[in-house]
């Protein structure tokens, strides 16, 4: 744009308002952008100030650094001789071909050029401080708009034409078609953002990036920064100019500057972009500071006393370090980048491990921007740790208070007595319609703007009278009134009939019925179409008057009927047409009594929240009313009254409805759709009838501006009033200066406009009265935005870019009492120079909500108290819900309503000023016709601002974040609050009221029910939520003096332990062979077991395996068993040449083969490593881990199938790997037909057995050795306690590669001897009654799952429970369903399962969990004795302090839990702080540390790291018992004595476990579980399908996988933010949406949520939307 270098302030009147037109054009889309800024450039060409400047950047769309110097200048010369345009004369020509603008344009009504040039001023003060705001990432799929010229690159510097490649310069062609002289010399359009406001922008203030000289891009790649494609525009635009570092922080940070410039990869590169991404690289990329660096320089600004940020990639013990698959320095293209990229964005993580930057560079922007000091600076909050979370905080000594005496009530002049009023306003229509019969009352306008019929008083009265008599009279059967005197009715009349209006509201009048007027409903989903219902409902309305158009017009069913609207009752519907009244008899009169309380008519009104309720107004206040303004207007018989506003209610009922009749005065009603189609004809309907009043709003007084230029010969003259009906906006003053401006030429004169304020309960409550010419006008105030924000009024001296200037809207209307109250608690009087809520005494008022008799008492009977309390007299004064003050020469002066309110932190804040400071920061390119809503919404204990916009459909996403970006600062700088979120919607999405205008209630809701589908959102919680806890400071640990132990307590508690029963070993060898029980003394080996199995009962079927159809498709019986593990044992000595003791992985399918492969190796004396087999379609991601372990386990041979044997040697897995390197893979479909010479036997029993390996939920891959003793003791341990024999039949549905379902799959069927029927999991996704259908077909009493199977019964089957009942299946055989896990128990699928299966007979206290974890693979498992696993809740608050406090159901932020199984027989339990590895007391929170004959030996790593082994295998408690050995499980919970009895008759200690160490999350000094914060973002809205959280560089990263439609994905960035922030007191720092599917979930159907923390700063996910999070 052609601004800079153009003085804006000093160009003539006409060029500025060409200048505005052309702005109006563009906002309306009636102009391109392109041709918008050649006429723009041509007009501002004359006024251009030649400054010596280097060669002007080119002017690619003013995005991209162009052509050389030398082309530049040619170009810049050949443009500054272009002739000046001529005259205006051709833009006026032109002007008058579209004699009709459309008046919908932006919304002007707040439109001061003042307050613009405060807000750029205030923006200029933010060019200093360096702020890089790291952009959204989005999809290009959900892109609603992606210009092409959004994505130049910056370094670009040096590319002319002649060395651009084809596509490059085809497409800039395309761009700017340069057949047109004046456009290729265009080389000015340098925006500004004052363009079109008149404001001079100062020259470095935000400018696109393009604007920049190229010294500033050589600059910029000195000192460091990423010159990244594209990284440019958005971010350069939001980093203020090039920041002049403090001279502390020059000394004290040499190095750090580089990370504030933009280094963000936006991922929405044009798809041509490779083929010249590397001609744009620079030569040599600067070297980012490791990230561990930067933060050490940037701490985060959440709080001073935040701690250090977690080491979230601390250098792992060696075998977690394993489990990394190295990354190669130069990473993969990912989908969205070029290779150049993603090499130019690479940092190192804190312990080197390199990323890709692109998403860690953006958290970096964040931090950099979260270091600024918050505001407002208000002292903490005080922590109570038990039960406040935060405290109201201490006051700030330096706030305004108000210092006046109070305030005396006003009083208005007395309420004249003229002889002739009327009795009633019915009897003034009478006495029209008989002697004044021809007198015009009404002229209605077509939709172009002409009469199109005049109704005169004879005709009103007389239809009226006909009316009156078919509504008490005709509408029922014979002799049957269906109405009644005081009955309501609804009155539905569209805009553009005031006619019918007229007659069917004096008819209801003379009815003595109740007329309800209400809008026309369009359709079902009208913004507050059921809030409308609501009223009708209260107010009891069953009948709606309409016109015969109207009726026809109304949505109707398919039968012709119409709809029932939602919410609304059932309504008769009674057309009033003329033709289809009846003329009453000669003897028929209407009863016109004297005006007395009863109502006359009901307004509708919608409160804040939404609710529309309906204001009843007696017939005697309607009177006075019309008496009060007649006296105050001074209206006389005759007159005509130009009516521009609805005439349904408010001021357009009132003057031009009612007190018109009272005058017999001439009303012209313009129409909302003539003034949309011609925005003057309220003019010319003035200047034709000479009318003497008008009644307008600010709106029409700028559309007349906008259009005037059309009609020159109007004249204004013979107004002698020009009411503009919202006066009372702050805002209006400029609308009204602007208006008079333009029309004193046209004989306005100024005295004759006159602002009121009114309210629908109080009715008019101040107006401006008409003043005496030459007489000067009244004065305004210019109020200080901080001292109003506290409710004081301070004249503004210092700064005048918070300064609002009011106008007054003139004296309390006569026979009124008015005084200013405290808007909040009892109505308190105010002080003289306090802002408070306007409470009006009058008789011409409201009464009352009709049908709401407890809101009406607070609203229409207010008595005023003083300071001490006490009621300053008996009359009730009614709240006007205006905001204001009285003035000098008690002028009343409004400052904003109260539902325009938003009180942050304490302070008010009105919404109309926040609009108008938005709109002042430059809306044209953004924008949709000004459409801006703000409102506030309740998060965490405090209101928060939110701003939506509507976005212009060819607005570029840098355009609207640049937008938004500087709407920040200004709110920021101008009213001192941070605003929460700033939404922008499509154009014409945002739910609207009947004449166009913003349904803010509707779109609140929309907000808070994730409805808004907003196209960029910008959620700034850090900046605006001041009130969070202090972070917790962690006492320094030591085993100190209260640690005293007495007996079994701990300072007065008892210890917290417990344990299960005993082994009970039987010594007896001669009962053990009576009794035929295999000797458990003799065999410590599981090897003999099978061996003694096959021997003594060599046909019992131990194993049956079936397939996706629930048949059996193999069956090992102990021989078989015994036979086939003989010839594995006998491959392995002679193919494999394996040594005693070495380490072999079997790699199968769940199936038999792998149980026999396990003894066979046990046979041959090697060691089993179990290991899942890769995924024959994803070879790439699941290889990989089984090379790993195949590396890490040192095996000296794999045991396979033919197919995987295929499969590891195929071409696809050496692309991934080197094959060549496998160890010898024996394939056991071929096996050696003779058996081995011998069965090795372990020389003792604390050998190895087997190896079990496992990859954690942090990432971590451990490897874990159980030895013969162990296994034995295990295997014990589960058949006592699910009292497992050989005549039992289990059913089994897990994973068989480690922990419990390992042992239940392979090892306890050959210990215990009971049938086993395997089911592997994957069968379930082809058919998913499976497993169900098995219990019930086996009649199974006890069965084993995983959480990841409960959960695809549950999602897939839950509703099809009668289908399946009716195929005959029925669980009530189930006696044991147990959750085989690692972690805590999920309450909500267990319960989910319980119930959604009832119905087929599923018992509810079947369902149970099991515990294990790596030290020790089975710790609790629900037996079939004891008692029932309890449920407890504990306090959330309590357990990030690392404390349990036990609540009730139902408390708030209670968290419930349920016990993890009965602990195993011979394992003790104890809970243990794991800092001073103390024992603690009961319903403590701790490490659960295990004492057990079958925990693991330790962890198997390469080298043997005998500390960590040590640590977690052989610990000894601090104090207390220091001799016996125990294992640490890693996993915090707690041990409660419930009043449940065990099997031995003692109470019995419950162990819950609350989750693992290695994966809570430490913030803000407290401990969180992901998996709460989980649950409260999954229940945020219906579209998120499954989430995840972790921690980068102390922010919290949430990840939403949106299962709806990807419009959705911006809805869910609020939501998540609430919840978390609501139920959490946390920040999320970052949002990420991305696919269902898309969190890894392991075997056991746990989040591998490290995994998705690498695969997010890989950028490899592939998001739907990243927001970062101010």
């Amino acid at each position: 744009m052609a601004d800079r270098g153009v003085d804006m302030l000093a160009l003539p009147k006409e060029v500025k308002d060409q200048l505005a037109e052309l702005d109006l054009e563009l906002s309306e889309g009636d102009i391109t952008q392109k041709g918008y800024e050649k006429k723009r450039t041509k007009l501002l060409l004359p006024f251009f100030i030649h400054t010596p400047v280097e060669a002007p950047p080119p002017a690619y769309d003013a995005q991209a650094p162009g052509p050389s110097n030398a082309s530049g200048s040619t170009h810049a010369n050949a443009h500054t001789q272009a002739p000046p345009p001529s005259s205006s004369s051709r833009y006026r020509d032109r002007r008058s071909r579209r004699p009709h603008r459309s008046g919908g344009t932006r919304d002007d009504r707040y439109r001061s050029d003042i307050h613009t040039e405060a807000v750029q001023a205030a923006l200029a003060k933010h060019k200093e401080e360096k702020m890089a705001l790291p952009m959204p990432t989005k999809r290009r799929s959900t892109y609603v708009q992606s210009p092409i010229n959004n994505c130049t690159p910056p370094g670009s510097v040096g590319l002319t034409p002649s060395n651009q490649p084809d596509c490059f310069y085809f497409l800039r062609n395309s761009l700017h078609s340069s057949s047109s002289s004046e456009d290729e010399g265009a080389l000015l359009r340098q925006s500004s953002v004052g363009a079109g406001l008149g404001a001079p922008a100062p020259s470095s203030l935000l400018q696109p990036s393009s604007l920049q000289s190229p010294d500033s891009w050589i600059n910029r790649s000195v000192q460091g920064s990423s010159t990244s494609s594209s990284a440019s525009s958005a971010s350069s635009t939001l980093s203020h100019g090039e920041s002049k570092p403090q001279p502390s922080q020059t000394q004290a940070q040499p190095q750090y500057k580089p990370q504030y410039q933009p280094q963000y990869q936006p991922q929405y590169q044009p798809q041509y972009q490779p083929q010249y991404q590397s001609q744009l690289q620079p030569q040599s990329q600067p070297q980012h500071p490791a990230i561990a660096d930067m933060l050490a320089q940037a701490r985060i600004g959440l709080s001073e006393n935040s701690g250090p940020p977690p080491d979230v990639l601390a250098a792992a013990p060696q075998a977690r370090g394993s489990s990394h698959v190295d990354r190669p320095n130069n990473p993969p293209v990912v989908r969205g980048m070029s290779r150049g990229q993603s090499r130019s964005s690479m940092m190192e993580t804190a312990d080197g491990v390199p990323v890709n930057s692109r998403v860690s560079t953006k958290i970096q922007q964040l931090l950099n921007t979260l270091k600024r000091p918050k505001r407002p600076p208000l002292s903490e909050f005080f922590v109570d740790d038990q039960e406040e979370i935060v405290e109201v905080p201490q006051p700030d000594p330096n706030t305004p208070r108000p210092e006046g005496r109070q305030i005396i009530p006003v009083k208005g002049e007395p309420l004249g007595v003229v002889s002739n009023w009327p009795p009633a306003l019915q009897a003034a229509l009478a006495r029209w319609g008989a002697t004044q019969g021809k007198s015009p009352a009404l002229t209605a306008l077509d939709i172009t703007g002409k009469s199109l019929y005049t109704l005169t008083y004879g005709k009103l009265w007389s239809r009226s009278v006909k009316l009156a008599y078919t509504l008490l009279n005709k509408l029922g059967p014979k002799n049957e009134q269906v109405l009644k005197p005081g009955d309501r009715v609804a009155l539905v009349y569209p805009n553009s009939d005031p006619g019918m209006f007229w007659v069917a509201f004096y008819g209801c009048l003379l009815a003595e019925v109740i007329p309800v007027p209400i809008e026309v409903p369009l359709s079902r989903k009208d913004a507050g179409s059921s809030q409308v219902g609501f009223l009708l409902g209260s107010c009891g309305v069953t009948l709606a008057l309409t016109s015969e158009i109207c009726l026809k017009g109304l949505p109707k069913t398919p039968t012709g009927e119409i709809l029932q609207f939602k919410g609304w009752p059932q309504l008769k519907w009674v057309v009033t047409d003329s033709k289809y009244l009846t003329k009453p008899g000669k003897d028929w009169q209407p009863h016109i009594p004297t005006a007395n309380t009863d109502p006359a008519y009901i307004e509708y009104k919608a409160s804040k929240e939404g609710t529309v309720m309906g204001v009843a107004v007696s017939k005697v206040a309607m009177l006075t009313h019309c008496q009060a303004l007649t006296q105050a207007c001074n209206y006389c018989e005759g007159e005509t009254l130009v009516n521009v506003l609805d005439f349904k209610k408010d001021m357009g009922l009132w003057h031009g409805v009612l007190t018109s009749v009272m005058n017999r005065i001439h009303t012209i009603s313009v129409p909302y759709a003539v003034m949309k189609a011609c925005p003057l004809s309220w003019v010319q309907r003035v200047h034709i009838h000479k009318a003497r009043v008008a009644l307008v709003k600010c709106r029409d007084l700028h559309w007349a501006m906008m259009a005037h230029r059309e009609q020159r010969d109007t004249s204004l003259a013979s107004l002698r009033m020009l009411i503009v009906a919202d006066g009372a906006n702050p805002w209006s003053v400029s609308s009204c200066d602007a208006f008079l401006n333009v029309f004193q030429i046209h004989g306005l004169k100024p005295e004759v406009i006159c602002p009121c304020a009114t309210s629908p309960e109080a009715m008019t409550v101040a107006i401006r009265r008409p003043g005496v010419p030459g007489t000067p006008l009244p004065a305004r105030a210019i109020l200080s935005m901080g001292g109003l924000s506290h409710g004081v009024i301070r004249v503004n001296t210092e700064d005048k870019n918070s300064a609002l200037t009011v106008q007054d809207v003139g004296h309390v209307m006569p026979g009124a009492l008015m005084c200013i109250v405290k808007p909040e608690g009892p109505p308190q009087l105010c002080k003289t120079d306090e802002i408070g809520e306007i409470v009006v005494n009058s008789r011409a008022g409201g009464n009352m909500y009709y049908g709401l008799p407890g809101v009406t008492k607070n609203t229409f009977e207010v008595i005023p108290v003083n300071a001490l309390g006490a009621p300053i007299g008996e009359i009730p004064f009614v709240r006007s819900g205006l905001l204001g003050f009285v003035g000098p020469g008690s002028l009343i002066f409004v400052v904003g309503k109260n539902e325009g309110l938003l009180m942050v932190s304490g302070r008010r804040h009105n919404a109309d000023d926040l609009v108008a400071t938005a709109l002042a920061v430059e809306p044209v390119k953004t924008v949709y016709r000004g459409r801006i809503a703000v409102f506030s919404v309740t998060v965490f204990y405090d209101e928060r601002i939110v701003v939506v916009a509507e976005q212009r459909p060819d607005a570029s996403e840098e355009d609207s974040f640049q937008w938004m970006s500087r709407v920040l600062q200004a709110i920021d700088s101008i009213h001192q609050v941070g605003l929460y979120c700033l939404a922008l919607v499509p154009a014409n999405t945002l739910p609207k009221t009947h004449l166009g205008g913003i349904h803010i209630f509707e779109t609140k809701q929309h907000f808070l029910d994730g409805n808004l589908h907003p196209c960029n959102i910008l959620m700034c919680p850090h900046t605006c939520v001041t009130n969070l806890p202090k972070p917790r400071q962690k006492q320094p640990v030591g085993v100190g003096p209260a640690s005293i132990m007495v007996g079994n307590l701990v300072a007065g508690k008892r210890i917290a332990q417990a344990a299960g029963r005993d082994l009970g070993m039987i010594e007896d060898q001669d009962l053990i062979r009576k009794l035929r029980m295999w000797p458990t003394m003799m065999h410590q080996f599981l090897s003999e077991a099978l061996q003694w199995r096959a021997q003594t009962d060599p046909d019992h079927c131990l194993y049956v395996l079936l397939n996706a159809k629930g048949v059996a498709v193999s069956t090992a019986t102990c021989v078989q068993l015994h036979k086939r593990a003989e010839k594995i044992a006998a491959a392995l000595t002679e193919k494999g040449s394996i040594n005693t003791g070495d380490n072999v992985v079997l790699l199968y399918p769940p199936g038999i083969d792998l149980i026999a492969s396990f003894y066979g190796c046990l046979y041959a004396g090697c060691v089993p490593v179990t290991v899942r087999p890769p995924h024959p379609q994803n070879l790439a991601a699941t290889l990989p881990t089984v090379r790993m372990i195949i590396d890490v386990s040192k095996a000296a041979c794999i045991l396979t199938t033919q197919n995987l044997m295929r499969i590891l040697r195929s071409k696809e897995a050496a692309a991934t790997l080197n094959i060549k390197t496998w160890p010898t893979i024996i394939d056991t479909d071929d096996l050696p037909r003779h058996r081995p010479p011998t069965i090795y036997k372990p020389p003792t029993a604390e050998m190895i057995a087997y190896l079990d390996f496992s990859v954690s939920t942090t990432g971590m891959l451990t490897g874990v050795k159980i030895s013969h003793s162990a296994v034995s003791a295990l295997c014990r341990s589960i058949k006592l306690q699910c009292e497992l024999y050989s005549s039992r039949q289990i059913a089994i549905c897990l994973d068989p590669y480690c922990g419990l379902g390992f042992v239940l799959w392979c090892l306890a069927s050959v210990y215990s001897g009971h049938q086993s029927i395997l089911i592997p999991p994957m069968e379930l996704e082809s058919c998913l009654p499976l497993w169900l259908s098995t219990l019930s077909q086996y009649r199974i009493r006890d069965t084993f799952c995983s959480y990841s199977v409960m959960e695809l019964c549950t999602k897939g089957i839950g509703t099809q429970t009668e289908i399946l009942k009716a195929r005959g299946l029925n669980l009530s055989c189930v006696r044991s369903c147990v959750v085989i896990a690692e972690e805590r128990p999920r309450l909500a699928l267990t319960m989910s399962f319980s119930k959604l299966f009832k119905d087929l007979g599923l018992s509810p206290r079947a369902v149970s969990t099991a515990f294990g974890s790596r030290v020790n693979l089975a710790i609790c498992m629900q037996g079939t004795t004891g008692p029932d696993p309890s449920t407890v809740y504990v306090d959330m608050k309590s357990l990030r302090h690392d404390r349990v406090r036990l609540v009730e159901r139902g408390a708030p932020q209670s968290l419930p839990l349920m016990e993890s199984g009965k602990i195993l027989p011979g394992v003790r339990v104890i809970i243990v702080n794991p800092e001073t590895r103390g024992p603690l007391g009961d319903s403590h929170l701790g490490e659960i540390w295990i004492n057990s004959p079958h925990s693991a030996s330790g962890y198997y790593t390469i080298y043997g790291e005998e500390s960590l082994q040590a640590d977690h295998f052989n610990t000894k408690l601090s104090f207390g018992d220091p001799t016996t050995l125990w294992a640490r499980t890693g996993y915090l919970g707690f041990v409660k004595r419930t009043e449940l009895l065990d099997a031995a008759g003692h109470r019995h200690d419950a162990l819950f476990v609350v989750g693992s160490l290695d994966e809570t999350l430490e913030l803000r000094g407290l401990r969180y579980h992901p998996i709460d914060i989980e649950i409260s973002v999954s229940r945020a809205h219906r579209s998120i399908a499954e989430s995840a959280v972790f921690t980068w560089t102390n922010l919290l990263v949430v990840v939403a996988e949106l299962c709806g439609s990807e419009q959705d994905a911006l809805d869910l960035v609020p939501l998540v933010t609430n919840v978390v922030l609501e139920e959490h007191h946390l920040i999320v720092g970052v949002v990420v949406i991305v696919d269902p599917g898309v969190i890894p979930i392991n075997s056991r159907g746990e989040k591998q949520r490290m995994h998705l923390r690498d695969s997010f700063l890989a950028d490899q996910l592939d998001p739907i939307y990243v927001a970062y999070n101010m």
